[in-house]
């Protein structure tokens, strides 16, 4: 999927929540479907999307980077913190 396609599908998401025919529920997954399938697209490519789990933080961030430690280098610069990876993953 390529951005347009995902900025469109989020856009579809929004609409049917403000016009009623679906609930906030419905509207987050497809939301998070448009940009989970929009970051998977990466694979083969020289970069990837990667899942960056920080010691500090319980929820992990996920990146587009073109190996592990340049996904904590990204993640290092989302957060404005130094990021010690518990565990990084290509997903």
């Amino acid at each position: 999927m390529d951005r347009i396609s995902a900025i469109r599908n989020v856009e579809d998401a929004l609409a049917a929540f403000e016009d009623g025919t679906v609930d906030l529920t419905t509207t987050e997954e497809r939301v998070l479907a448009a940009v989970r399938t929009y970051a998977t697209d990466y694979e083969g490519e020289a970069t990837a999307a990667y899942r960056v789990q920080p010691i500090s933080r319980q929820e992990p961030v996920v990146v587009v980077a073109a190996s592990p430690d340049e996904a904590v280098e990204r993640a290092t610069s989302i957060l404005g913190e130094n990021v010690v990876a518990e565990s990084v993953e290509r997903i």
